[in-house]
């Protein structure tokens, strides 16, 4: 019903709030800027993300799962150095039931039960390959805050269904956060990996009379990392590094479900070349998107079958010889690829559209490619050395 659309946004609107709060001192805030987050489907920005004066800010809006359709951010916003980064990384999202929902769903986890944001969060620092330290306090009254809202939100849906009849959903979350480590070469990063777990439950009944129920569970990642010596200074910059929804994108979106759930083919004709246009640009997104959410659905999946402990204690090992910063993740979504000069070291962040990448001797000038052949010595001017390819911390 779309009451449970409407729900559900609320639901993961709380949740895109509040991971990542923590308590900041006032210089954190001091010289912001804002960087937008585009919605390609319906051409108007959806989030702005306040980040650091002088940092660099990338961002894209990911289209939602076949289980969870409200699409999510994920940025990543790095120093000047390049030192400190904070990740907000794509989603996962899952469902489970005896309903629709127990069908597996395109883009969704095939997990089947509920999962704590702690454990959760030890998955990821598994797929990671980082060693995770220890769990990190809740502040209490950003925890406050957070059962608040999903305590008003529940609330009020409670007495929607109620006074219809129906039994009503409830919406479910819980905050996680923990540190952990790595050596890049000789240099100890510390980071601080954040996240919410929240599940919509609903419990109804079919046309027989017989109950029905669905489960849909989705976890958010926030992860930042600093060279030891710069950690608490980068937690305290990143506390200000918040995205916020436009209001205007929000009310757009739910207006564009509404059209999407009334509309019949007759509509849909009538709409002609604009539908087919709107259709093409969500096709693409979500194509980008799939292929983000496959690679790190394998990741997930088999970090599961090998258990968490094994999986903690072989990341604990690798964290600390070789690091290959599974954090790729966010740069494939921004539909980006690392790359580094092999004769002069220098990193560069390029589209992953291509398979191949040269760089000029200015160090400034990109060629691209998928011709493994082609090679623009000769062809254009100035001397080009081919890059390699890495992974997003830089090593091979």
């Amino acid at each position: 019903m779309r009451t449970s659309l409407k729900s559900t946004l609320t639901a993961m609107l709380v949740a895109a709030i509040c991971l990542g709060l923590s308590a900041s001192d006032a210089s954190a805030q001091d010289a912001m800027q804002k960087g937008p987050i585009h919605d390609p489907v319906l051409n108007m920005d959806a989030y702005t993300v306040s980040y650091p004066a002088k940092w660099h800010f990338q961002g894209t809006l990911v289209q939602g799962s076949g289980c969870l359709p409200v699409p999510f951010q994920v940025f990543k916003v790095s120093s000047p150095d390049g030192l400190t980064v904070v990740e907000r990384m794509p989603r996962m999202d899952w469902a489970w039931g005896n309903g629709p929902a127990s069908q597996q769903q395109e883009g969704c986890l095939p997990l089947k039960q509920a999962m704590s944001a702690q454990d959760f969060l030890k998955y990821v620092s598994a797929i990671l390959k980082v060693e995770y330290v220890s769990d990190e306090p809740i502040d209490p009254a950003i925890a406050a805050s957070f059962k608040k809202n999903f305590d008003e939100s529940n609330a009020m849906w409670a007495k929607k269904y109620i006074a219809a009849g129906m039994t009503p959903p409830t919406n479910t979350g819980e905050l996680a956060s923990a540190n952990v480590r790595y050596k890049n070469g000789s240099f100890v990063i510390l980071g601080r990996l954040e996240t919410n777990v929240s599940c919509l439950n609903n419990h109804m009944k079919d046309f027989r009379g017989q109950p029905i129920e669905t489960h849909v569970c989705n976890g958010g990642i926030r992860y930042t990392h600093a060279p030891e010596a710069q950690f608490k200074s980068a937690m305290s910059a990143a506390s200000g590094i918040q995205a916020a929804p436009v209001q205007e994108w929000l009310t757009a979106y739910a207006a564009a479900k509404d059209r999407q759930t009334q509309q019949n083919i007759a509509q849909i004709q009538r709409q002609g070349a604009q539908a087919m246009a709107d259709s093409k640009a969500r096709n693409d997104q979500f194509q980008q998107d799939q292929a983000t959410r496959q690679r790190m659905h394998q990741d997930f999946l088999s970090t599961m079958q090998r258990g968490t402990d094994m999986s903690m204690h072989q990341a604990a090992q690798v964290a600390n010889s070789n690091h290959t910063m599974a954090a790729d993740w966010t740069d494939y979504a921004l539909d980006r690829q690392t790359v580094r000069d092999p004769n002069t070291g220098q990193i560069s962040k390029v589209s992953s559209a291509s398979s191949y990448t040269w760089v000029d001797a200015s160090g400034k000038t990109a060629y691209q490619t998928n011709d493994p052949n082609a090679d623009p010595n000769g062809s254009l001017q100035g001397t080009w050395t081919r890059q390699q390819t890495v992974h997003g911390d830089g090593t091979p």
